[in-house]
């Protein structure tokens, strides 16, 4: 059989286009989408300098949706993960699963109707399903690439993995341990509505990560991070200089992990406070916590307690009009917002119901706006759809999710605002988040915390983080830097089952009030 390569979407397009046109004409059908998506995906990895795995695959997925009723209109969804056999069925395969979410939309929509009828007030909680309305677009983008991840050797894979593995180990005797992963893909996606929209976007995707274990005497630490972009192989080799996105190139960047490891094995626990002190925090840790205590709270499914059950609330919604907008939640110094047009993993022009993905200010100088929504959360809550509704594959039902989530830059230079701490803390680099059920308070370690005395930083200390209290955290935050930068995550989780997504986070260095937190 012929290998499966994005190309199949050439093909496939005008047959999807005409099983979604076939739709229409079902009784009480009022919307379809379907998506498809291919995959080809390479991968290597090392472990102390020795080729541990590699693999040449692809991925070809289908997701089909219907809203369709007669007393009520109610969602129906099927998803299917293909292969090789099904290319020559393919005509059949879309118009069977379009089939079958309707049959499930329907019945979903009479079962609503008759609990809705059944159980009073209780039952007037069921609501038609609705979209917002957007315009139905027609467009193409393209993958940006230098080096075509199609065309990179698996062997050169193996080859520099091993090699940077090997260099890794080499850094120093007390890294007792490292394994070094590559990936390199093109996926291409395409999408087409009732509502007329055919929308084709590929995307070029690289990522190397890195774990390490470096003793001293009685004492272990255990790192990993990863770098990555929306580009091709090229971005291991030669780094990434798209700002806000820096970073090295990957050999570079695991032996400075490898590094940062021997000297935090060999640094103190970092004490207890008894209170808040002045932290300052560095870019990279900051990253995660725009994760925590932003982006999560701010996706509108979240807050409307779709996921209640599995994944908890947020702190910035209590109910339809118990909720945060319009009222101060953070310093005037802190703004935050989620925006597809920043470099990264987080980069989209369309999310995963053809909506144009756009920049979401969720903190404006301190007061809140607005979170990341879906069309159907937005027909619920108001406002504009903005483009946050995406899968990790096109099998899988779309959630909110973040894009690019961020603090924004601040006008301080970042040494000057260390220089004004006449006793504190620097905490640089995230680790691991404890979150709170809605998100109202979080305990966020970091790679590294150093003393700060008379505006000088002193002391190394490892195994330490911050706990607070999300609101006050933000609201004590008095300087903000301008050194904003953007950094990969290739590993959020949500949804159940769990979606894995890789997406964008980042800030500049802040500075506020928290307690300290060593052990």
């Amino acid at each position: 059989m012929k290998p499966i390569s994005v190309d199949l979407i050439d093909t496939v397009t005008p047959i999807a286009q005409e099983r979604v046109r076939q739709a229409r004409r079902l009784p009480h059908l009022r919307y379809a989408d379907l998506r498809l998506e291919v995959t080809e995906a390479k991968g290597a990895g090392a472990e102390n300098g020795t080729p541990k795995f590699s693999g040449d695959d692809y991925g070809f997925a289908l997701g089909v949706r219907v809203l369709a009723g007669e007393r009520m209109i109610a969602p129906g969804y099927v998803g299917q993960v293909l292969g090789t056999a099904d290319v020559a069925d393919l005509d059949r395969i879309m118009r069977e699963a379009i089939e079958r979410a309707y049959r499930r939309a329907m019945v979903n929509g009479e079962r609503k109707a008759d609990a809705r009828e059944k159980y009073g007030a209780l039952g007037a909680a069921l609501a038609d399903t609705h979209l917002h309305p957007i315009p139905a677009l027609q467009d193409t983008v393209a993958a940006v690439y230098r080096v075509d991840p199609r065309t990179v050797e698996l062997a050169e894979m193996v080859r520099y993995a091993t090699d940077v593995s090997r260099q890794v180990a080499a850094v120093d005797g007390r890294v007792k341990y490292n394994y070094i992963s590559t990936l390199t893909e093109l996926s291409r996606e395409l999408f087409v509505s009732t509502e007329g929209a055919c929308i084709d976007q590929s995307f070029a995707l690289t990522q190397g990560t890195c774990s390490v274990v470096t003793v001293h005497g009685e004492v272990s630490q255990d790192l990993y991070d990863a770098i990555g972009h929306q580009r091709g192989w090229e971005i291991l080799l030669d780094g990434a200089t798209e700002l806000p996105l820096t970073f090295p190139a990957f050999r570079d960047f695991a032996q400075g992990l490898a590094r940062e490891g021997v000297e935090l094995a060999a640094a103190p626990v970092l004490p207890t406070s008894d209170g808040d002190v002045v932290v300052v925090t560095d870019p990279h840790y900051n990253t995660l916590l725009s994760h925590e205590i932003i982006g999560h709270p701010v996706e509108l499914d979240r807050a409307l307690k779709m996921e209640t059950a599995y994944a908890g609330r947020s702190w910035l919604l209590g109910g339809l009009s118990d909720h945060q907008i319009g009222r101060r939640v953070a310093s005037p110094l802190v703004t935050a917002y989620s925006d597809p047009a920043l470099p990264g993993f987080g980069h989209y022009k369309y999310d995963h119901e053809g909506t144009p993905g756009r920049r979401v200010v969720h903190i404006d100088k301190g007061i809140f706006r607005g979170f990341m929504n879906s069309r159907q959360t937005a027909a619920i809550f108001g406002g504009e759809p903005n483009g946050h509704w995406k899968a990790t594959d096109a099998s899988l039902v779309p959630l909110i999710r973040m894009s690019n989530t961020v603090f924004d830059a601040g006008a301080r230079a970042p040494e000057d605002i260390v220089k004004e701490v006449d006793r504190g803390y620097y905490v640089a680099g995230h680790r691991t988040p404890s979150i709170a059920e809605s998100r109202e308070n979080f305990r966020i370690s970091a790679r590294r915390v150093y003393e700060i005395r008379n505006g000088e930083l002193g002391r190394l200390y490892r195994d330490g983080g911050i706990a607070a209290d999300s609101r006050d955290y933000l609201v004590n935050v008095d300087a903000v830097g301008s050194d904003f930068r953007v950094y990969p995550i290739p590993n959020c989780g949500k949804g159940q089952p769990m979606q894995t997504k890789r997406l964008g986070n980042g800030g500049p260095t802040m500075r506020t009030r928290a307690r300290v937190i060593g052990g």
